[in-house]
């Protein structure tokens, strides 16, 4: 199964990232209403920003929007080793 972020519904029980006991995405209405250019600024600038890109890549293909990974996770640059 797939690493997807868990929010901490007590804070915010709205959470577009909330899913159930199941594992299923509660609010998929939320995300597949939007299209590609709403989905990109909610992960780079809104709701998903704070993300690793690990869940995000795990949301995005969950939601059907695979093909937009590379526009919204940040390539990590690892330094070279000394």
């Amino acid at each position: 199964m797939s690493d997807f972020y868990s929010p901490d519904l007590g804070m915010n029980p709205d959470d577009p990232f909330a899913r159930d006991a199941d594992g299923k995405l509660v609010r998929r209405g939320y995300w597949l209403d939007m299209g590609d250019r709403s989905v990109i600024m909610a992960m780079t600038q809104g709701v998903g920003a704070a993300l690793a890109n690990e869940h995000k890549r795990a949301h995005l293909d969950d939601i059907g929007r695979a093909h937009l990974v590379d526009q919204i996770c940040i390539q990590e640059i690892i330094p070279p080793e000394a």
